[in-house]
């Protein structure tokens, strides 16, 4: 009786010690490789821009029951997402330019049932002759970034992002900051030929 009280009182005072303090906050460490850029033309469209070296896959398709409209999809397998971009010829014309203008900030607004905010951000390069809009969409949207450009005579092209998951904004909010570069990129360095 007495060597079991006299364990049980050492394991008293052994386990007493310093307080027990909690685990700090852990954050989840994604690192994605440093994006390398090389120059990328579509034989089906009459533009030239910078792709990541991180696109798996490019699907070029000539998008049914629409003339002159090309799709491009950058395909992120490593990412689990896609950048789908679309071009059309504008063709000198006015209305059809002032269309696709509407189209595209409809279907961004489109979002806004889901999103929290839409950011804005103009893009103009007069030397190029690139105009545009990049819209960030924050919140749990189905798509967290999209775009267009144009040179307000002959090109258009728009550009969305999509991940193959349900949306869930700080889940795939490392991905979609990483993405939302390249679309910067792309709208940067797109070129009309």
């Amino acid at each position: 009786m007495r060597f079991t009280i006299s364990i049980l009182t050492m394991f008293v005072l052994l386990g007493c010690g310093e307080d027990p303090l909690p685990k700090p906050k852990a954050y989840l460490r994604l690192d994605y490789p440093k994006p390398e850029y090389k120059q990328y033309q579509s034989s089906s469209t009459p533009i030239v821009f910078d792709k990541n070296e991180e696109v798996s896959k490019v699907n070029v398709r000539q998008l049914q029951g629409e003339t002159k409209t090309v799709g491009i999809d950058l395909v992120y397998e490593n990412l689990q997402g896609t950048i789908y971009l679309t071009y059309k010829r504008v063709e000198r014309d006015k209305e059809r330019l002032i269309t696709f203008l509407k189209d595209a900030q409809k279907f961004t607004q489109e979002h806004t049932r889901k999103a929290d905010e839409i950011v804005e951000q103009p893009y103009l390069n007069e030397e190029r002759k690139v105009y545009g809009m990049f819209y960030e969409v924050g919140g749990n949207a189905a798509s967290q970034s999209q775009f267009y450009v144009t040179d307000s005579l002959n090109h258009f092209l728009t550009g969305s992002l999509y991940f193959y998951t349900k949306p869930n904004y700080d889940s795939i909010l490392p991905a979609a900051k990483y993405l939302e570069n390249d679309i910067k990129r792309i709208m940067e360095t797109v070129k009309w030929q």
